[in-house]
Parts: C-alpha cells; sequence; structure tokens
C-alpha cells in the first residue's frame, strides 16, 4: 500500500498545475510547448492502476458543485486528492479478503491460555481443559477403579464443605467395617438413609467409589414383625441397600488403604502450561496482543467497558482522587486471571511466559532461573519504569503487572566484575543451549 501512494504522489507531482494554470486530465495529450522550450526530463511513467486512481479523484473534484472560489493553490489541490485517494484506499482495504491482507497486521503474542492434564500429559487450551480431565479420568478407570472414583469426588465436586462432610461420613462407613468385619449391620448401606443422601448420595463419583472398593446393589425387603406363631410379617416395601460382598472381608486392609486415600486425596487440577518462549532482540518487545483467554470478561463486555471508561475519563479524572484512582486501578487488574509477562536480557534476548494474575512474583524469579545456564548467577528484574521487584511476595496484580509488561533483567554488578576479572570466557547468552536452539522472531 505504501508503495500504491508514493506511485499516486509522484503522479500528482506532475499532474498537477501551477496557480491559474488548468489541471490536465491523464488521457489527454500532453499541451504542445514552444520550441524554445526546453524539453522537460524523462521521468518513469505511473503505473495503471495509479493513473486510474488519479484520474477518479480528479474528475470527482471537477464535478463537485461550485460555491466559493476555490484555493487554487497547489498545496490544497494535493492535500484535497490525497484525502480522495486515502478514503478510497481504506474502503478498498475493508473489502479484501483476510489471506489478501497486508502483512504485519497484529497477531497475537500467544495464541491462547494452555493447561498439561496431569493423567495424560497433553497440553490441551483452557476451554477444552475440564472436557479432557472427564475423559482422562473416565480412561483412568480401566487402570484404578478406586482412585480414578476418588478424583471424580474431589475434582468435581466444587463445594469443598460438601465434599469434606461427604468424605468423612463414606470413611466412616469403612471404618466401622474394617474395625467389626463380623458384624453384618455396618456391610449394609441403606440408599434412602437421610444421611446418606444428604450428605453422599449428591456428590460425583460417590457411587462408583462404593462401587469400586467391593459394594453391590441389593433390594432387601422392610424389616417385618414376627407373628404370634412366630412367622414373618413383611410390613412395607422392598428398599435398595448396598452390601459389602463376602470377598472384601478377606482384604480388609486394601479396604482400609482406600479410606485413607478417600481422605487424603486432594482435587485433580491441570497445570497452567508456561509456554516458554525465546525472542530474538527485538524493538517490539514491549507490544503485546493478548487473546480473549486472558480475561474474566467476555470480549464484548470488555469493549463496552473500555468504551465507557474512555467517554468518562476526562470527567472522572478531575473528580476522582488519587486514593479512589488506585483503588479503581485494583478492582481492574481483578478482570485478568492471566498475564503475558516478558523478561529482556542485558544482551537483548527476551524469555516469555505465561502466568496466573494472582501468582507471586517469586514464580517469576524461579521461572526466569530455571532458564539460565548458570542458574546460581544472582539477578534482579525490574519492572516497566525500571522499578525493583523487591518484595517476591506480591502479586503480579497487586504489582501492575497484567494482563501483561515487559521487564528487564539486571546481573549483580559485583559478581560480574569478579567473573571478568578472573578472565572466564563467557557465553554469548547466559540462556540454557536447548532454549536458544529454538529461538524466535518477535
Amino acid at each position: 500500500m505504501r508503495k500504491f501512494f508514493q506511485e499516486i504522489k509522484a503522479d500528482l507531482k506532475f499532474k498537477t498545475a501551477g496557480p491559474g494554470q488548468k489541471l490536465s486530465e491523464p488521457s489527454r495529450a500532453p499541451r504542445e510547448k514552444p520550441k524554445a522550450e526546453a524539453a522537460p526530463k524523462p521521468r518513469q511513467a505511473p503505473t495503471d492502476e495509479a493513473q486510474m486512481a488519479a484520474a477518479a479523484a480528479l474528475a470527482r473534484l471537477e464535478l463537485k458543485p461550485k460555491g466559493k472560489a476555490p484555493s487554487c493553490s497547489q498545496e490544497s489541490i494535493k492535500n484535497q486528492v490525497r484525502r480522495e485517494l486515502m478514503a478510497e484506499a481504506a474502503a478498498s482495504e475493508k473489502g479484501r479478503p483476510e489471506e489478501e491482507k497486508e502483512e504485519g497486521a497484529a497477531a497475537p503474542s500467544v495464541s491462547g491460555v494452555y493447561f498439561i492434564c496431569p493423567l495424560t500429559g497433553a497440553v490441551v487450551r483452557k476451554d477444552q481443559k475440564e472436557k479432557h480431565l472427564r475423559e482422562a479420568i473416565q480412561a483412568y478407570f480401566s487402570v484404578d477403579p478406586v482412585a480414578a472414583s476418588i478424583m471424580e469426588i474431589h475434582t468435581f465436586n466444587k463445594d469443598r464443605d460438601k465434599v469434606r462432610v461427604g468424605v468423612e461420613t463414606m470413611a466412616k462407613y469403612l471404618d466401622n467395617i474394617y474395625l467389626h468385619p463380623e458384624e453384618e449391620k455396618y456391610r449394609k448401606i441403606k440408599l434412602q438413609n437421610k444421611v446418606f443422601q444428604e450428605r453422599i448420595s449428591c456428590l460425583e463419583g460417590a457411587h462408583k467409589f462404593f462401587q469400586a472398593v467391593g459394594f453391590e446393589t441389593k433390594t432387601l425387603p422392610v424389616p417385618g414383625q414376627e407373628g404370634k406363631e412366630g412367622q414373618r410379617v413383611d410390613v412395607g416395601p422392598e428398599e435398595q441397600f448396598y452390601m459389602l460382598k463376602e470377598e472384601v472381608l478377606a482384604r480388609l486392609e486394601d479396604l482400609k488403604d482406600s479410606k485413607e486415600q478417600l481422605l487424603s486425596s486432594e482435587p485433580l487440577r491441570a497445570r497452567l502450561d508456561r509456554q516458554l518462549r525465546v525472542f530474538q532482540p527485538s524493538p517490539e518487545a514491549a507490544r503485546f496482543e493478548l487473546p480473549d483467554d486472558f480475561y474474566n470478561l467476555s470480549a464484548d463486555e470488555i469493549r463496552r467497558e473500555q468504551r465507557l471508561r474512555t467517554e468518562a475519563v476526562e470527567k472522572a479524572s478531575m473528580l476522582r482522587t488519587r486514593a479512589m484512582r488506585e483503588k479503581e486501578e485494583q478492582r481492574e487488574m481483578r478482570k485478568y486471571n492471566y498475564t503475558l509477562l516478558r523478561v529482556r536480557f542485558p544482551d537483548g534476548y527476551i524469555l516469555q511466559g505465561t502466568f496466573y494474575a494472582r501468582e507471586a512474583v517469586s514464580v517469576l524469579y524461579s521461572f526466569v532461573r530455571e532458564a539460565l545456564r548458570d542458574d546460581w548467577l544472582p539477578f534482579e528484574l525490574l519492572g516497566p519504569g525500571g522499578l525493583k521487584l523487591t518484595d517476591e511476595n506480591l502479586a503480579f496484580n497487586e504489582c501492575g503487572l497484567v494482563p501483561s509488561a515487559l521487564l528487564s533483567l539486571s546481573w549483580d554488578a559485583a559478581v560480574m566484575a569478579d567473573i571478568e576479572a578472573a578472565g572466564e570466557e563467557q557465553p554469548r547468552s547466559p540462556l540454557r543451549p536447548e532454549l536458544l536452539a529454538r529461538v524466535q522472531t518477535l
């Protein structure tokens, strides 16, 4: 597009006459000059596309209704034609298909937020995380049904208080059997029991756990009364029970292990993929384009809030105190779940990673240290504006490092001076060789 406007500009200089002269149209033959006049220097002819665009713009100018006498200066004509051409080019650019647009359009700095499944090791997008976890746990039933059912209980029931109460009640059932294996009443659980219904039956995965440890469902008559002649009289409908299989009594230690595993387990969580990247030195290091995955709000909600803030910014800046502005900034920071951070090394190389917005600064220090060839080298991280990140317990959103930030790394001057004095040969980059082997360009 830049080349296109350069050609138009050159064409305009050729087409534009001086004050008091009439513009000649491109299709007309050039006016014959007197023989005494020196012939113009030859120049490169504009492209067909440039000639057509200029002709169209000039024709529109001549067709406009006349009001006040227009300025005949060369500069005013150039400006008007330039505006016409830029508008025409913008309309043309808008209508072009995506694949034909110019290279260099802002691409996301990272394609999204990704997680690593602890069971399969697969890397999945945020919106596929829950589905993949369910499928992975379901597949694990063929490996260890007890462990898989415990994963379901702790992972997919979000009310942690209900999980705690339900798990403790289930453990009590198993404990009674382990301590009193000879008593049949402990090996039988009434499914319609109020406690069982309120504390256990409502938990996802609970029924699968009982079946996995050795219970089976049986329908039994409601206990009746003895008649006068010693005959049993049923006085109610049948009810369902969980009954422990007889063969389980021979391996009570397994039942005890299952109980302890149930009590000690934690929710299965996919681990945030840092998406570690190393980039060559680039002036684009401070430029970030983030996908919607980094926000708590939907894309439409974000756009609406940005519009409202833009409309009120002047008024708000006059009325709010500094404390009010800082409080609002903190509230804004809570809208981000994740942050994309870049650390620029003294040699210009850039290390990039994805983090939770509420993770501590200490996590970033560990991330950088793990990427170093010599992880013992002391360093400091400087935030935007050169502020040292000395309190490693602060969260990223408390430091204003969300939803993205470019930081700088500074070596300990005394240590580096000792290294230089020792005459040790320094590698071209402090980063690990395997990271430099896959360096990218921003």
